[in-house]
């Protein structure tokens, strides 16, 4: 395996868009792809496909009566101005996290604001499919959906946006990171190859000077925004025993983006929108107000939603006596961040969780087990959403809570091609 590995190192590194094949010295990409039947495939396409129509549906219904975004979901007000300043537009691209279950597919979330992970999925399901005939690579059509997207967005926002910044796309991310190079690389590589001129920075590099938003000093027509709507706005742990710096909001890097929305000149993507349903109170939600959804989005809630409440709503007693059966997470904290899995912890960590879970930032979740593989890993399936449609799929594996260490498999498909 380590030839192998290091030969798919090397290959990786030359492509120069994964050039971080280790974590640690460890792999970070399985050599062997995951092999999903067509029918564990459709399985996966639909939940995702039903999961992103109820999220739609959650909006409409924050939509309808505003006052729950303060009374529900307890979003600041930089935050709900993001929410408000982007209606109706919450989506362009998102990941739908799931694993099959003896009950069927159950989600963990889902990721509209900054998903990650398109990189691994589209290079190395490219290369398991070059070497696998008869089978499919499911993220092939992933660049051409994404790059529509944009361009159609683009097309019915920009009226009033010069012809420079019509062809340059700006992409906004935390400059000061490395995690997320690789796509920020790629979504370079996929802009370029449409015929954009692409320019990087941070919210700090963001003005607004008379007919364009800037990124350093460069108009842009679009900006694909790979920076957290929480690191946006006002911004505080969501533990009462922590601290953060930089607390207050990126009000000029707002002012500058309000600016370009509201004169035609700028299409934001993904829309600040996201920061409501990208929110984990959101299945809580589902769960707390089933009564205000449609009957097709109560059944998606019942079969891929696992039962969810507001940690606040729930007695500390009872969580402590059933500390194997629920998961902890924060509002918007990642994978293997701010979520603590009662059965994976002591019973010291669990309540200390309780103890300094700030109110208003957490939910309790319903623990659900997943399949295992003979290595006793279970396999996080995130089905990639494009304006609501499944478009690509980024599979990782890991025993235990997927978190940073966990391994990227490539995924194929056992379909004829369309």
């Amino acid at each position: 395996m380590s030839e192998r590995y290091d030969q798919l190192a090397r290959e990786l590194i030359e492509d120069g868009i994964l050039t971080d094949p280790w974590l640690d010295g460890a792999p970070r990409f399985a050599l062997d792809p995951i092999v999903l039947s067509a029918r564990r495939e459709e399985a996966l396409v639909r939940a995702a496909e039903d999961v992103g129509a109820l999220y739609d549906e959650l909006c409409r219904v924050v939509i309808d009566e505003p006052e729950l975004a303060t009374t529900f979901f307890c979003l600041t007000p930089t935050q709900r101005l993001m929410w408000e300043m982007s209606l109706p537009m919450w989506h362009g691209v998102a990941r739908v996290d799931a694993f099959f279950t003896a009950e069927g597919v159950a989600i963990t979330e889902i990721n509209c604001d900054t998903p990650t992970g398109e990189a691994e999925a589209v290079v190395l399901g490219a290369r398991a499919a070059a070497g696998a005939a008869g089978l499919v690579d499911p993220s092939a059509a992933l660049e051409r959906r994404f790059v529509a997207m944009v361009e159609t967005i683009a097309r019915r926002t920009l009226d009033g946006a010069t012809a420079a910044a019509r062809e340059t796309v700006g992409v906004v991310y935390p400059t000061e990171f490395t995690e997320d190079l690789s796509l920020v690389r790629l979504y370079k590589r996929w802009m370029e190859r449409a015929g954009y001129r692409v320019v990087f920075g941070s919210p700090y590099n963001l003005a607004h000077e008379g007919d364009a938003t800037r990124l350093f000093d460069e108009p842009i027509g679009v900006m694909l925004r790979h920076y957290k709507t929480d690191w946006w706005g006002e911004r505080a742990s969501a533990w009462d025993d922590d601290d953060l710096p930089d607390k207050e909001p990126l009000h000029d890097a707002l002012r500058a983006v309000v600016a370009g929305m509201a004169e035609g000149q700028l299409a934001v993507i993904n829309p600040f929108g996201a920061v409501l349903p990208q929110n984990k109170r959101a299945m809580a939600f589902f769960w707390e107000h089933l009564h205000r959804f449609s009957p097709r989005a109560q059944t998606t809630i019942e079969r891929h939603v696992p039962v969810t409440s507001r940690l606040e709503a729930l007695h500390p007693a009872r969580l402590l006596a059933e500390q194997a059966d629920w998961v902890i997470k924060s509002d918007y904290g990642a994978e293997g961040d701010e979520v603590v899995v009662g059965r994976a912890v002591t019973a010291e960590v669990f309540q200390k969780t309780l103890v300094h879970a700030r109110p208003g930032r957490w939910i309790a979740q319903r623990y659900f087990e997943a399949e295992r593989e003979p290595d006793g890993a279970a396999v996080n399936h995130g089905v990639y959403l494009v304006a609501g449609r499944a478009a690509g799929h980024y599979a990782r594996s890991q025993v235990g809570p997927t978190d940073a260490a966990a391994l990227s498999v490539p995924v194929l498909v056992d379909r004829p091609a369309s």
